[in-house]
């Protein structure tokens, strides 16, 4: 492939042309026209524990992770990802303008790489980030008792 930075206006209008994509909807409006929309319209839209959210402000660290993911975006070239923006807000409210983002979500280990999509809209971002390992049931472990901690060839 080219070097995206050597390509031309027209060649990266072409090559984003070509990348034909599902058209995604959120509760009725086309995404090109939720990126539109102004904030108090847009909270409208949402569920109402997050319209609530909303009513009652959002915090300067909140504000902040949404300057560091404009500022990831825009420093990205055109076809590529932006960097990873790290952060502890799980209770963060995933928006149309964090579309494309890459955001690394903490889960009190470590921070789980997570690439906004459209249907993410309106969920929070710590939905996406799980917090504990799942159960594997019906397998012994170690120091089980009985049956189980015998002998088992692998």
């Amino acid at each position: 492939m080219a070097d995206p930075k050597a390509m031309t206006e027209e060649e990266i209008a072409a090559r984003k042309k070509k990348r034909t994509f599902k058209k995604y909807f959120y509760r009725g409006i086309e995404l090109d026209n939720l990126l539109d929309l102004s904030h108090s319209e847009l909270v409208k839209i949402l569920p109402a524990g997050i319209r609530r959210r909303f009513h009652r402000g959002l915090t300067r660290k909140h504000s902040t992770l949404l300057k560091k993911l404009r500022k990831a975006k825009k420093e990205a070239s055109p076809l590529e990802k932006p960097k990873t923006v790290n952060t502890h807000l799980r209770n963060m409210i995933v928006l149309p303008e964090m579309i494309g983002s890459v955001v690394g979500v903490y889960n009190g280990k470590v921070f789980g790489t997570v690439e906004i999509k459209p249907e993410m809209v309106g969920h929070y971002l710590g939905e996406f980030s799980i917090t504990y390992r799942p159960t594997l049931h019906g397998r012994p472990g170690l120091g089980a008792a009985g049956h189980s901690s015998r002998f088992i060839p692998i």
